[in-house]
């Protein structure tokens, strides 16, 4: 672990050293397996409306190349809220594009239920068109059908 820290800190001492920002560096990915191994451990549950997980098809829910800190970010709002939480959406293809979208590994989509819809309200802050804002700076958008979550970082 020491050694893995140490090879972490330098690895961004040298970027600065270089002219690049910490921020810029991409973020770390998991592949599909990893993220539902991440996603199982904690008790949370996927699905999908394909029963698939390709990331090529809009109706699979995918976690190819899904960011380190989304799934971290899921895993404490399940341990936060106390509540059973479902993802239905992915970085499968069928999502709106940008920097922080579905495909980029920056969000997922949550069922809806009153537990995570009254955590969600009740925690964090309004901040317009139903957008709900953490303290940590992740966006909580409720959709017609579910809970479109933005993370920008892990929460933790």
């Amino acid at each position: 672990m020491f050694v893995r820290t140490t090879a972490s800190v330098a690895a961004m001492f040298a970027a600065l050293l270089m002219g690049a920002s910490v921020a810029s560096a991409a973020p770390a990915k998991y592949t599909h397996s990893q993220a539902t191994a991440q996603l199982r451990a904690a008790g949370i549950s996927w699905d999908s409306s394909g029963n698939c997980s390709n990331r090529n098809q809009p109706n699979c829910t995918s976690f190819e190349q899904i960011n380190q800190t989304t799934i971290a970010g899921a895993k404490t709002f399940k341990s936060a809220s106390g509540c059973a939480l479902t993802i239905t959406g992915g970085t499968e293809t069928g999502h709106a594009s940008g920097t922080y979208s579905h495909w980029n590994g920056y969000k997922v989509d949550y069922r809806l239920s009153s537990c995570v819809t009254n955590y969600i309200r009740g925690s964090f802050s309004s901040i317009g068109g139903n957008k709900w804002k953490s303290n940590a700076g992740n966006i909580y958008y409720l959709e017609s059908n579910h809970w479109d979550v933005t993370y920008h970082n892990c929460g933790c």
